[in-house]
């Protein structure tokens, strides 16, 4: 589910549910439930501040529904939907995206605005998924998927 609750840049949601899909379709998780808020870089620096303790807007943050531990598991074993669906309850989180923050960090990366809000909402299913790349323990594996996942996807 999609959720525009900013003003400032349009966008075209109908076309950013399906991809959001595509994306749910390519990590296994096709009936799994994600809603997306767009919000305002104010609201985000809020929440950024609140849950991550870093002041300023950030582009993208995630809340998932199952515990880190859980969801691991879940990413480790690629279960098929349909076994993650009845463990999990089928809803994997909520992501936040700031269109503002998007917008300037797809200009200094050479990137459409379109194409950046969907790098991020890859970005934001992978965290919801478990992956973590602030870990200690990632060495890069969530880099890695993320750039493959990339590539499926027709994204730069």
């Amino acid at each position: 589910m999609i959720l525009n609750r900013q003003k400032k840049v349009p966008l075209a949601e109908q076309s950013l549910t399906e991809f959001l899909g595509r994306i749910l379709r390519e990590v296994k998780f096709a009936e799994a439930e994600v809603s997306i808020a767009f919000v305002s870089d104010t609201e985000i620096a809020k929440w950024n501040q609140n849950y991550r303790h870093k002041k300023g807007p950030t582009d993208v943050l995630s809340f998932p529904a199952l515990s880190k531990r859980r969801a691991e598991r879940h990413a480790k074993r690629k279960l098929t939907t349909g076994v993650w669906a009845k463990s999990a309850g089928g809803f994997l989180g909520d992501i936040a995206i700031a269109p503002e923050t998007a917008r300037r960090y797809a200009k200094k990366n050479g990137r459409t605005l379109d194409n950046e809000i969907r790098i991020l909402m890859l970005h934001g299913v992978l965290h919801l998924m478990g992956y973590d790349h602030d870990s200690k323990s990632d060495y890069g594996q969530m880099n890695r998927i993320e750039q493959k996942l990339r590539r499926r996807l027709g994204l730069a």
